[in-house]
Protein backbone atom coordinates (compact mmCIF):
# COMPACT_ATOMS: atom_id res chain seq x y z
CA UNK A 1 0.00 0.00 0.00
CA UNK A 2 3.02 2.23 0.10
CA UNK A 3 2.22 3.65 3.53
CA UNK A 4 5.88 3.77 4.52
CA UNK A 5 7.58 4.15 1.14
CA UNK A 6 9.97 1.71 -0.49
CA UNK A 7 11.24 -1.46 1.09
CA UNK A 8 14.91 -1.70 1.92
CA UNK A 9 17.00 -4.45 0.42
CA UNK A 10 18.49 -6.98 2.82
CA UNK A 11 21.95 -6.13 4.12
CA UNK A 12 24.87 -8.13 2.72
CA UNK A 13 26.06 -10.96 4.92
CA UNK A 14 22.66 -11.88 6.38
CA UNK A 15 21.82 -11.98 10.04
CA UNK A 16 24.31 -11.98 12.85
CA UNK A 17 24.81 -15.33 14.51
CA UNK A 18 22.55 -15.90 17.51
CA UNK A 19 24.23 -16.01 20.94
CA UNK A 20 25.17 -19.48 22.06
CA UNK A 21 22.34 -19.70 24.58
CA UNK A 22 19.57 -22.24 24.05
CA UNK A 23 16.41 -21.29 25.90
CA UNK A 24 14.09 -23.95 24.52
CA UNK A 25 12.98 -26.69 26.90
CA UNK A 26 14.49 -30.01 25.88
CA UNK A 27 17.40 -28.48 23.99
CA UNK A 28 19.26 -30.79 21.62
CA UNK A 29 22.24 -32.46 23.28
CA UNK A 30 25.70 -32.62 21.75
CA UNK A 31 25.80 -35.25 19.04
CA UNK A 32 22.01 -35.36 18.68
CA UNK A 33 20.25 -34.54 15.44
CA UNK A 34 19.79 -30.79 14.99
CA UNK A 35 16.26 -29.38 14.91
CA UNK A 36 15.42 -28.10 11.45
CA UNK A 37 15.15 -24.29 11.55
CA UNK A 38 11.66 -22.89 11.10
CA UNK A 39 12.43 -19.18 11.05
CA UNK A 40 10.24 -16.93 8.93
CA UNK A 41 11.61 -15.18 5.85
CA UNK A 42 12.30 -11.65 7.09
CA UNK A 43 14.71 -10.21 4.52
CA UNK A 44 12.17 -7.41 3.93
CA UNK A 45 11.15 -7.22 7.61
CA UNK A 46 10.32 -7.32 10.39
CA UNK A 47 13.92 -6.76 11.40
CA UNK A 48 16.10 -7.92 14.23
CA UNK A 49 17.91 -4.97 15.83
CA UNK A 50 21.19 -6.32 14.39
CA UNK A 51 19.84 -5.88 10.85
CA UNK A 52 17.71 -2.77 11.32
CA UNK A 53 17.73 -0.49 8.26
CA UNK A 54 18.28 3.25 8.46
CA UNK A 55 15.17 4.07 6.47
CA UNK A 56 13.88 7.19 8.21
CA UNK A 57 10.49 5.61 8.96
CA UNK A 58 8.92 7.18 12.09
CA UNK A 59 8.65 4.58 14.84
CA UNK A 60 7.71 4.69 18.50
CA UNK A 61 10.55 3.17 20.54
CA UNK A 62 9.05 0.76 23.07
CA UNK A 63 12.36 -0.80 24.05
CA UNK A 64 11.88 -4.37 22.85
CA UNK A 65 9.95 -3.33 19.75
CA UNK A 66 10.15 -0.21 17.63
CA UNK A 67 6.80 0.11 15.90
CA UNK A 68 5.98 2.28 12.86
CA UNK A 69 3.39 5.01 13.33
CA UNK A 70 1.74 5.85 9.97
CA UNK A 71 0.55 9.36 9.16
CA UNK A 72 -2.91 10.00 10.56
CA UNK A 73 -2.72 7.27 13.20
CA UNK A 74 -2.69 7.65 16.99
CA UNK A 75 -0.80 5.87 19.75
CA UNK A 76 -2.73 4.64 22.78
CA UNK A 77 -1.07 3.27 25.92
CA UNK A 78 -2.93 0.65 27.96
CA UNK A 79 -1.84 0.60 31.61
CA UNK A 80 -2.22 -2.25 34.10
CA UNK A 81 -4.25 -0.78 36.99
CA UNK A 82 -2.87 -3.30 39.48
CA UNK A 83 0.85 -3.11 38.75
CA UNK A 84 0.89 0.39 37.30
CA UNK A 85 3.02 -0.91 34.41
CA UNK A 86 2.39 -0.85 30.70
CA UNK A 87 0.08 -3.62 29.50
CA UNK A 88 0.16 -2.80 25.79
CA UNK A 89 0.68 -0.01 23.27
CA UNK A 90 -1.74 0.27 20.35
CA UNK A 91 -1.48 2.07 17.02
CA UNK A 92 -4.98 3.21 16.04
CA UNK A 93 -5.66 3.58 12.32
CA UNK A 94 -8.80 4.08 10.25
CA UNK A 95 -8.90 0.33 9.64
CA UNK A 96 -8.63 -0.65 13.31
CA UNK A 97 -6.48 -0.88 16.42
CA UNK A 98 -3.12 -2.58 15.85
CA UNK A 99 -1.07 -4.20 18.60
CA UNK A 100 2.42 -5.61 18.00
CA UNK A 101 4.01 -7.73 20.75
CA UNK A 102 7.35 -9.53 21.04
CA UNK A 103 8.06 -12.79 22.89
CA UNK A 104 11.14 -14.87 23.68
CA UNK A 105 11.28 -17.88 21.38
CA UNK A 106 13.46 -20.92 20.69
CA UNK A 107 16.46 -20.42 18.46
CA UNK A 108 15.04 -22.93 15.96
CA UNK A 109 11.80 -20.97 15.50
CA UNK A 110 8.39 -22.53 15.05
CA UNK A 111 6.71 -20.95 18.09
CA UNK A 112 4.03 -19.12 16.08
CA UNK A 113 2.65 -22.43 14.78
CA UNK A 114 1.99 -23.58 18.34
CA UNK A 115 0.66 -20.22 19.48
CA UNK A 116 -1.66 -19.84 16.49
CA UNK A 117 -3.12 -23.31 17.08
CA UNK A 118 -3.84 -22.48 20.73
CA UNK A 119 -5.25 -19.08 19.76
CA UNK A 120 -7.58 -20.67 17.20
CA UNK A 121 -8.90 -23.13 19.78
CA UNK A 122 -9.39 -20.37 22.35
CA UNK A 123 -11.24 -18.09 19.93
CA UNK A 124 -13.55 -20.89 18.78
CA UNK A 125 -14.23 -21.87 22.38
CA UNK A 126 -15.31 -18.26 22.97
CA UNK A 127 -17.76 -18.49 20.08
CA UNK A 128 -15.74 -16.69 17.40
CA UNK A 129 -15.83 -17.65 13.75
CA UNK A 130 -12.21 -18.41 12.84
CA UNK A 131 -10.54 -19.15 9.51
CA UNK A 132 -6.88 -20.03 8.97
CA UNK A 133 -4.89 -19.11 5.88
CA UNK A 134 -1.33 -18.59 4.69
CA UNK A 135 0.37 -15.19 4.49
CA UNK A 136 3.86 -14.00 3.65
CA UNK A 137 5.30 -15.15 7.02
CA UNK A 138 3.19 -18.27 7.44
CA UNK A 139 -0.15 -18.84 9.15
CA UNK A 140 -2.63 -15.99 9.52
CA UNK A 141 -5.85 -16.11 11.50
CA UNK A 142 -9.08 -14.27 10.72
CA UNK A 143 -11.84 -14.12 13.32
CA UNK A 144 -15.22 -12.48 13.76
CA UNK A 145 -16.24 -11.64 17.33
CA UNK A 146 -19.60 -9.88 17.39
CA UNK A 147 -19.21 -6.79 15.21
CA UNK A 148 -15.40 -6.86 15.37
CA UNK A 149 -13.13 -8.36 12.73
CA UNK A 150 -9.71 -9.61 13.88
CA UNK A 151 -6.61 -10.57 11.91
CA UNK A 152 -3.53 -12.14 13.52
CA UNK A 153 -0.09 -12.59 11.97
CA UNK A 154 3.04 -14.08 13.51
CA UNK A 155 6.73 -14.01 12.62
CA UNK A 156 9.41 -16.38 13.93
CA UNK A 157 12.67 -14.43 14.23
CA UNK A 158 16.08 -15.22 15.78
CA UNK A 159 15.14 -16.09 19.40
CA UNK A 160 12.00 -13.95 19.23
CA UNK A 161 8.47 -14.23 17.95
CA UNK A 162 6.49 -11.19 16.86
CA UNK A 163 2.70 -11.23 16.96
CA UNK A 164 0.55 -8.57 15.34
CA UNK A 165 -3.22 -8.20 15.57
CA UNK A 166 -5.67 -5.67 14.17
CA UNK A 167 -9.18 -5.29 15.59
CA UNK A 168 -11.67 -3.17 13.70
CA UNK A 169 -15.15 -2.92 12.21
CA UNK A 170 -16.19 -5.55 9.70
CA UNK A 171 -16.65 -2.80 7.12
CA UNK A 172 -12.84 -2.38 7.10
CA UNK A 173 -12.02 -6.10 7.16
CA UNK A 174 -10.87 -6.21 3.52
CA UNK A 175 -8.30 -3.41 4.01
CA UNK A 176 -7.18 -4.19 7.55
CA UNK A 177 -4.80 -7.13 6.82
CA UNK A 178 -2.64 -5.06 4.44
CA UNK A 179 -2.33 -2.27 7.01
CA UNK A 180 -1.38 -4.77 9.72
CA UNK A 181 1.23 -6.48 7.53
CA UNK A 182 2.80 -3.15 6.60
CA UNK A 183 3.25 -2.18 10.24
CA UNK A 184 4.59 -5.61 11.21
CA UNK A 185 6.96 -5.60 8.21
CA UNK A 186 8.62 -2.37 9.33
CA UNK A 187 8.83 -3.24 13.04
CA UNK A 188 12.28 -3.67 14.63
CA UNK A 189 12.75 -6.20 17.46
CA UNK A 190 15.36 -5.76 20.18
CA UNK A 191 15.18 -8.97 22.21
CA UNK A 192 18.41 -8.51 24.15
CA UNK A 193 20.90 -11.27 24.94
CA UNK A 194 19.62 -12.44 28.34
CA UNK A 195 18.27 -16.01 28.54
CA UNK A 196 14.47 -16.09 28.96
CA UNK A 197 11.89 -18.85 29.15
CA UNK A 198 10.11 -19.39 25.85
CA UNK A 199 6.93 -17.27 25.51
CA UNK A 200 8.12 -14.64 27.97
CA UNK A 201 6.72 -11.27 26.77
CA UNK A 202 9.49 -8.85 25.85
CA UNK A 203 9.48 -5.84 28.15
CA UNK A 204 7.76 -2.69 26.93
CA UNK A 205 9.24 0.65 27.97
CA UNK A 206 7.78 4.02 27.04
CA UNK A 207 9.68 6.99 25.62
CA UNK A 208 10.43 9.54 28.36
CA UNK A 209 8.02 12.14 26.97
CA UNK A 210 5.15 9.63 26.81
CA UNK A 211 5.86 8.27 30.29
CA UNK A 212 5.97 11.80 31.73
CA UNK A 213 2.66 12.70 30.05
CA UNK A 214 0.97 9.61 31.51
CA UNK A 215 2.39 10.32 34.96
CA UNK A 216 1.03 13.87 34.84
CA UNK A 217 -2.38 12.59 33.82
CA UNK A 218 -2.43 10.09 36.67
CA UNK A 219 -1.42 12.75 39.18
CA UNK A 220 -4.07 15.10 37.84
Amino acid sequence: MGIFGRKRAAKPGGRHAAPEVEDRPGAVEDGAEEIEPQLSETADGPFDIADAPEDGIPRIDLGSVKVPVPDGSQVQVEMDPESGGVRAVHVVTEQGQITVSGYAAPRSGGLWKDVSTELTEQLRADGAKVSVGMGEWGLELSAIVGDVALRFVGVDGPRWMLRGVIAGPQSQASQAPAVLREIVRHTIVDRGDAPMPVRTPLTITLPDAVAQHIAEQQQG
